[in-house]
């Protein structure tokens, strides 16, 4: 795909470390996890399995669960290029790009006008707001944010519109963000052949994500589809676009607004990949307290639809919400979140069921040795009811109680 081609050179560009003048300021850091997890009893969906979580049966319980690299140059000129590079060891090691823009912030006295054109995520989370759209919170993600992190990414054109409040002798801070893009069509077919789950595993922007084999995809009407989603692909020719505002109280409460269209042609398929594009759109609400200087409080609900084939032959709503409560203390962090994800089978092709419906509760402690040395450790329990599972032979639904030991370095 042309994109991936010119977002390549624009990441090569960015991790250089020559200066090409000096006028010119880069910037470039680092973050390793190195994890242990207890993994499930079931393979997981990233090795085509029937499992919910990302480190299922028989995989390595040591390794380096995530390596992220970002880097930043700043030009004289009110513009500046962003990359961020990730590693991940499955379902095969592999090194990619997840998001690479060009941003153009001129100084302003009042209203602050910006653009970014290339490959980013919208800022829909108050949950995903730490190094390289990770969570400082806890190591998995909650559902909803894990499947923006596998499945949306904007790869296109933004603008925002921010009345700082301060400028303004206000106390509040608002801003508008709309963006149009490319290149999002397959977004939601793992809502419906897999579900949505909590992990911290981010989809690079060339990469094919599986899912368990499905006895639906052998039938005619479904025979064009492959076992894989590949998110980042233009199908139909349409552009998507999404609308946002951010509304901010006194540095202590956060509102974030979001409406989501990929506008795509349900009936629109590239044979060539076996994919088709899926008509995806949702609201997503988010919502941050301080409610002290180390207490934060972080809630988002996620409601939508997403459909396929023709006739709209796949047809399903989806909502998701959780609720996070996060205690700093000195150099710990304690963190608890409770989430529910639904997927509600709209359609009438009985031989592609798509209803699920997951609970799940991650209770997290971690503690800073230093600047650039922290550890932790994190207990993930989900219980997922599937309806696919029906022809697999497991039993419609599955508890999981997962423990990971994390040690992680940033540089």
């Amino acid at each position: 795909m042309v994109i991936n081609k010119v977002i390549s050179v624009l990441l090569g560009l960015s991790f250089s470390s020559v200066t090409i003048a000096s006028n010119i300021q880069t910037k470039f850091e680092g973050k390793i996890d190195a994890s242990y997890d207890s993994g499930s009893d079931s393979v997981s969906w990233l090795d085509k399995g029937w499992g919910t979580t990302r480190f299922g049966k028989n995989e390595d319980r040591f390794s380096i669960s995530r390596a992220a690299f970002t880097s930043r140059i700043d030009f004289a000129n009110s513009w500046s290029l962003f990359g961020v590079a990730q590693y991940a060891p499955e379902p095969k090691a592999n090194f990619g790009i997840t998001e690479a823009y060009f941003q153009y912030k001129p100084i302003a006295r009042g209203y602050q006008v910006s653009a970014k054109v290339g490959a980013f995520y919208p800022k829909m989370s108050l949950e995903n707001t730490g190094f390289a759209w990770s969570s400082p919170y806890t190591y998995n993600y909650s559902a909803l944010n894990a499947w923006l992190g596998e499945e949306v990414r904007a790869i296109g054109t933004e603008l925002t519109i921010k009345r700082p409040a301060r400028r303004f002798r206000s106390k509040y801070d608002v801003s508008f963000h709309t963006a149009i893009f490319k290149g999002n069509d397959p977004a939601g077919t793992l809502i419906a052949w897999r579900g949505l789950l909590p992990h911290d595993r981010q989809t690079h922007l060339n990469e094919r994500i599986g899912f368990a084999p499905l006895y639906s995809l052998q039938k005619p009407q479904l025979s064009k589809q492959w076992q894989y989603s590949d998110p980042f692909h233009e199908i139909d020719g349409r552009f998507g676009f999404y609308v946002g505002a951010h509304l901010e109280y006194l540095k202590k409460y956060s509102l974030r607004v979001y409406w989501y269209d990929n506008n795509a042609d349900p009936a629109a398929i590239n044979e060539s990949i076996g994919q088709y594009a899926w008509d995806t759109k949702f609201l997503s609400m988010a919502w941050k307290s301080k409610l002290t200087k180390h207490t934060h409080f972080v809630a988002q609900a996620m409601s939508g639809s997403t459909a396929m084939g023709p006739g709209r032959g796949v047809d399903n709503n989806f909502h998701s919400w959780f609720l996070l409560l996060s205690q700093k203390l000195e150099n710990y962090r304690l963190s608890a979140r409770y989430e529910q994800s639904k997927v509600i089978d709209k359609d009438h092709w009985v031989f592609d069921p798509n209803a699920s419906d997951n609970q799940a509760l991650t209770l997290h402690a971690s503690r800073s040795l230093s600047n650039k040395w922290r550890v932790g450790l994190e207990w993930l329990y989900s219980d997922s009811w599937l309806s696919y599972r029906y022809k697999s032979g497991l039993p419609l639904d599955l508890t999981d109680k997962i423990w990971r030991a994390t040690v992680s370095y940033k540089f």
